[in-house]
């Protein structure tokens, strides 16, 4: 796997295509990791999160195989993206919570709105233990869950938040400004939990 070590994700996509499997091990052991965690800390099950996982690449080699990626330089958002998808029907089969969008008007108040709240906010889980900060994360619906985890346990920005979730960076805005309230509210002893508005 020497050759492709320090190739792009679109040139060991393509090549791929072109036959050589090797490209895809050296995608499979780049994105692993990163990829296991995200669905294991969503649907908390081990055997779930396996065989999401296993469905996730299997069906990113029959997309490629059928030539239906998209050369963007962003594989990491568009193999999450399919897992994300794995999780959300997942979730609506145990009739658990489903992805839900704030009202546009809604949408444009917190994204034109000041942000230093939420800068506050965000202060505050850095200055909880990483046990006690994953104890309120795991409380908190699984929507802001996975805005959180995404944000900052994998550092992604709101950009690839949106494009992963397939949401505009409005929704994933306002869907980390309710995660953090509720995380100030736990912190505070509270036992409520704010829901973004249903679309």
């Amino acid at each position: 796997m020497r050759q492709f070590s320090g190739s792009a994700d679109d040139e060991l996509v393509r090549a791929y295509i072109e036959g050589n499997n090797e490209a895809f091990d050296v995608l499979l052991e780049r994105y692993q990791g990163k990829l296991f965690s995200y669905i294991y800390f969503l649907v908390r099950d081990e055997e779930q999160a396996n065989d999401i996982f296993q469905e996730t690449f299997v069906k990113a080699i029959v997309m490629m195989q059928q030539k239906r990626y998209v050369f963007s330089g962003k594989f990491s958002s568009w193999i999450m993206r399919i897992a994300h998808n794995y999780i959300v029907d997942l979730f609506r089969q145990d009739k658990k919570e489903c992805v839900s969008l704030l009202e546009p008007t809604e949408q444009n108040r917190i994204y034109n709105g000041n942000l230093e709240e939420d800068n506050m906010e965000t202060a505050l889980i850095f200055e909880q233990t990483q046990a006690e900060v994953r104890q309120m994360v795991e409380r908190l619906p699984q929507n802001q869950r996975e805005i959180v985890y995404m944000r900052f346990y994998q550092e992604m920005s709101f950009r690839e938040i949106a494009d992963i979730l397939d949401i505009s960076i409005n929704t994933a805005l306002g869907r980390m400004r309710y995660a953090l309230i509720n995380l100030r509210k736990m912190h505070a002893g509270k036992r409520t939990v704010a829901a973004a508005p249903v679309h």
